[in-house]
């Protein structure tokens, strides 16, 4: 690839390339780490596997790497079949958590390592340093070592090394982890932007699912090396597919009461209220999230709780609530005052109210949110 291309390159270019997993396995002796992994990822797409520790998800993507080999599966890229491919012919760029920036090297040098890899004339290199690190902000810091940037700015070089190549496909593993909170926020727009202007494919590891929300055009969240649910950050927000995705998904969390219902009434935790068009069941877990409920005066709610701790964040107050020992938060607006000891009503509208099954976390659908 010549300076020129690298220069002129963009999102209408066609270099972008879909990817096809398709019931990918990862078994490391007995322990089933992947299990029965399918995903069409669009050409373009931003991606974001998403879930706790040890989830399966940067086994995903090492294996897609072709760092890890697949146990059984396949995987393409664009229409072709690179499951037994070699890394270095899958025309993919990784970066990772740790930045892997040589220390004796220039930002300058690190950059354009991969076109010195690929026997690029200096005044190709050359070019394509500049070009790239004016992508990322970085054109007057050149000369400078890794080790007198920022945290950052050690990112951004990791990102135009990457974007040098001008891969078919990122693949990024938390690579903001280690950066502090205001950071990660501006990290964040700057990668989206980033890929929104290059437009090639992305898959995105995280652990965080503010990441995964603000980024992803798509997420892929996963639990014990399975595929829980997949859907645009909206829908698996607002529809989650079983228990663990509602209760991963949100900040603070969704609140969850135990119980049954029997004859069109929930009872449970010391709360009951009426459930249209539920079937009976005899474990049950109901949902609200805390900005979908609000604080009312004891005995005008769906239930009473005890007021335990508020907290003011800024822009909302959080109210935190023991039910029988168990926490519920609400969102309220930022002038709300109460104090903590009191027993308050929590009420929410029932369109609000998730279900599950106790059991299974299967999610469970009342005849009006089927209809």
């Amino acid at each position: 690839m010549t300076a020129e291309t690298i220069q002129n390159a963009s999102p209408t270019t066609g270099t972008a390339k879909a990817i096809s997993i398709r019931d990918m396995n990862k078994y490391y002796g007995a322990f089933h780490a992947l299990k029965d992994l399918s995903i069409d990822v669009e050409a373009g797409e931003f991606l974001v596997l998403l879930g706790p520790s040890g989830c399966g998800k940067s086994t995903a993507l090492r294996m897609i790497a072709g760092l890890e080999s697949i146990s059984s599966g396949e995987l393409l890229i664009g229409d072709q079949d690179v499951t037994e491919v070699l890394p270095k012919y899958r025309d993919i760029a990784m970066v990772f958590q740790s930045y892997a920036l040589y220390p004796h090297k220039t930002v300058a040098e690190n950059i354009g390592f991969p076109l010195k890899m690929a026997k690029a004339t200096p005044e190709e290199i050359d070019s394509a340093v500049r070009a790239a690190a004016d992508q990322v902000e970085l054109g007057e810091l050149l000369d400078r070592l890794p080790g007198q940037l920022s945290g950052g700015q050690r990112q951004r070089v990791a990102l135009a090394r990457a974007i040098i190549r001008r891969p078919s496909v990122f693949l990024m593993d938390e690579p903001l982890s280690n950066l502090d909170a205001k950071l990660r926020g501006n990290m964040r727009a700057e990668l989206k932007h980033m890929q929104g202007e290059l437009g090639i494919t992305t898959i995105y590891v995280t652990h965080d699912q503010i990441e995964a929300m603000t980024l992803a055009h798509r997420v892929a969240i996963m639990k014990d090396g399975v595929l829980q649910q997949l859907g645009t950050p909206k829908e698996v927000y607002s529809d989650p597919a079983n228990l663990f995705v509602a209760g991963f998904m949100g900040s603070p969390p969704m609140n969850f009461i135990t119980g049954k219902i029997t004859g069109g009434q929930f009872a449970g935790s010391g709360a009951a209220f009426a459930v249209a068009g539920a079937a009976d069941a005899q474990s049950v877990k109901v949902g609200f999230r805390p900005e979908d409920c609000r604080i009312v005066d004891k005995g005008a709610g769906l239930l009473d709780a005890d007021v335990f701790t508020v907290e003011m964040t800024g822009d909302q107050v959080l109210v935190t609530l023991r039910l029988q020992g168990e926490p519920l938060v609400v969102k309220m607006h930022k002038d709300f005052e109460i104090n903590a000891g009191v027993t308050a009503g929590i009420t929410m509208d029932p369109e609000h109210l998730y279900f599950f099954d106790g059991e299974t976390g299967a999610r469970l659908r009342t005849t009006a949110q089927t209809s």
